[in-house]
C-alpha cells in the first residue's frame, strides 16, 4: 500500500478527474487523501478516500464564483479573463494550498506521492521546495491541453493550429514571445505568490505547469494534440481516463425514444459549468434542428446541475430536455455532440467515436475547439454564442460528411491502446514508499 495525496482546485471539472484517479487507487489497495474544496467532501468519501478541506483562503464554491470573484463578471472572455483567472483564482491561493499540503504531509499523512491538477499551484511550490528524494514525487494530470511553449506549435491563448512552411518554427517562437508579453502581469503576480511559499518560480508559468512536476501525464493521445518535439521526458500521453458506468435509475421517462431512435441523435450540452444562459448554445441548437429529421437531446454535464432545463421558447417536438443524463449511456446512441468544448466532455464523446460541433468561449474552450477542427473530428464554430444558422450548417455537415465520423473512430481506437489509470498506478507504485 502506498500513501497518496490527491489535490485539486475546487472546480467540478478539476475535481472529477482527480476523484476518478483516487477511486482507482483505492480499489488497488492504496490509501488516498484528497485535498480540495469543502463542498466536495461527500463525493470524496464516496470513492473511499479521506477528504481534507482547503483553508478558506483557497476554498470557494465554483457554482457561485460571482460571490468570491465579483470583478470577473465584467471581464470579457478571452485573454483578459485568462489573465484575471491566472492571477486571482489560481495564483493567489498558492501559498494557502502549499501550507495546507505541507501541514498534511508533516503532521497527518506522510504520503510519498502527490497527484494534482496542473493549476493547483501549491503542488508546484512543493516540487520546488526540495529536490527529488527529499519530498514526495509529484504527478500532474493534464486535464486540459498542455501549456508548454514550443517552436513546433502555437502557444495557448491564440486559438490557432500549428503553422506550416519553412518559417513555421520562427513564427511559433514569435507567438511565444507575444504570449509572454501578454501575460507579463500575471507572471509577476504569480512569482510573488510563489515567493510567499519561500520558493522561486524557475521560468514562464505556462512552461512551469508542465516542466516542474516529476511526471506530467497528458490525458489525451497524440492524434488530438499539437506535436511538440521539444517536450521534456517527463511529458507523456496516457489517453483519457476510463469512466465509471452509471445505472439506469437516473434515466428520464423518454429514454426509450433515444434507444429506439431511427434517425440521428444529436446531443447538445453547455458542459458542467456554463448552464445559466441556455440561449448561448442549447437554444440555438433546438431552433436550428427543429425542422430536421433528427432527435435532439439537451442536457447539462453534471449530476448536481439543475434537475431540468427550462427555456423561454416552446420545445420543438423533436427535442428532449433533461437536467442531467449520464453521458456514458447517452453517447453510444449519438451521431454528433454539440458542446461548448470542455476537455473532459470532448474526450468522452471521442471515447465513443462521436464527432463534434464546438461552440465555446472563455477559459480553455477556444483552444479545445481549435484542436477538434485540427484533428479532423469536428467543426469549431469559433463562438460561444453561435447563431442557429451556423449550428444547423455545422451539424448537417458533420452528419453528411463521413470523414468526421471516420476520424472520430480512429481516435477512439487510439484511446483504446492506452490505459491511463494503469499508467498512473504504475507511477504511484514505482515511486511510492510501500506501507505494510
Amino acid at each position: 500500500m502506498t500513501l497518496v495525496i490527491a489535490t485539486a482546485t475546487p472546480f467540478h471539472g478539476h475535481v472529477q478527474p482527480v476523484l476518478t484517479v483516487a477511486a482507482d487507487l483505492v480499489r488497488r489497495g492504496h490509501e488516498v487523501v484528497v485535498l480540495t474544496g469543502s463542498r466536495f467532501a461527500e463525493q470524496v468519501k464516496a470513492v473511499g478516500a479521506l477528504h481534507v478541506s482547503l483553508p478558506s483562503a483557497a476554498d470557494f464554491d465554483d457554482r457561485k464564483l460571482e460571490l468570491y470573484f465579483p470583478e470577473r463578471a465584467a471581464i470579457p472572455a478571452g485573454p483578459a479573463q485568462i489573465d484575471y483567472d491566472m492571477k486571482y483564482i489560481f495564483g493567489d491561493p498558492t501559498a494557502a494550498q502549499y501550507g495546507a499540503l505541507k501541514n498534511l504531509l508533516d503532521r497527518r499523512f506522510p504520503a510519498s506521492v502527490v497527484i494534482s491538477d496542473p493549476l493547483f499551484l501549491g503542488t508546484a511550490a512543493l516540487a520546488l521546495s526540495a529536490p527529488p528524494g527529499r519530498r514526495p514525487v509529484t504527478v500532474s494530470l493534464g486535464i486540459t491541453m498542455p501549456t508548454l511553449l514550443s517552436e513546433d506549435a502555437p502557444p495557448i491563448g491564440l486559438a490557432v493550429p500549428p503553422l506550416t512552411g519553412e518559417d513555421a518554427k520562427q513564427r511559433h517562437r514569435e507567438m511565444n514571445e507575444q504570449v509572454k508579453q501578454m501575460m507579463a502581469g500575471a507572471q509577476s503576480h504569480i512569482e510573488e505568490n510563489f515567493g510567499e511559499s519561500g520558493v522561486q518560480l524557475p521560468g514562464f508559468i505556462l512552461d512551469c505547469l508542465v516542466t516542474v512536476p516529476d511526471h506530467y501525464l497528458q490525458l489525451t493521445v497524440p492524434g488530438f494534440e499539437y506535436p511538440r518535439g521539444d517536450a521534456p521526458p517527463s511529458f507523456r500521453f496516457i489517453g483519457p481516463l476510463a469512466r465509471e458506468p452509471h445505472g439506469t435509475e437516473e434515466l428520464p421517462e423518454w429514454w426509450t425514444d433515444v434507444q429506439n431512435a431511427d434517425r440521428p441523435v444529436v446531443v447538445v450540452t453547455q458542459g458542467s459549468f456554463d448552464n445559466r444562459d441556455l440561449g448561448r448554445l442549447i437554444r440555438p441548437t433546438l431552433e436550428a434542428l427543429a425542422d430536421e429529421d433528427v432527435l435532439v437531446v439537451a442536457a447539462t454535464g453534471r449530476p448536481e446541475g439543475p434537475t431540468e432545463i427550462e427555456t423561454a421558447a416552446p420545445v420543438p417536438p423533436n427535442a428532449r430536455l433533461a437536467g442531467y443524463v449520464p453521458f456514458d449511456l447517452l453517447l453510444p446512441h449519438a451521431s454528433v455532440l454539440v458542446t461548448n468544448g470542455g476537455y473532459g466532455g470532448v474526450h468522452q464523446a471521442l471515447q465513443h467515436g462521436v464527432p463534434l460541433v464546438v461552440g465555446g468561449d472563455g477559459e480553455d474552450k477556444p483552444e479545445i475547439g481549435a484542436r477538434v477542427e485540427w484533428s479532423g473530428v469536428g467543426i469549431d464554430l469559433r463562438s460561444g454564442d453561435p447563431s442557429a444558422g451556423d449550428v444547423r450548417k455545422a451539424v448537417l455537415r458533420v452528419l453528411g460528411e463521413t470523414g468526421y465520423l471516420t476520424r472520430a473512430g480512429e481516435l477512439r481506437g487510439e484511446f483504446g491502446e492506452r490505459d491511463a489509470l494503469g499508467v498512473i498506478a504504475g507511477v504511484v507504485e514505482s515511486a511510492g514508499v510501500v506501507v505494510s
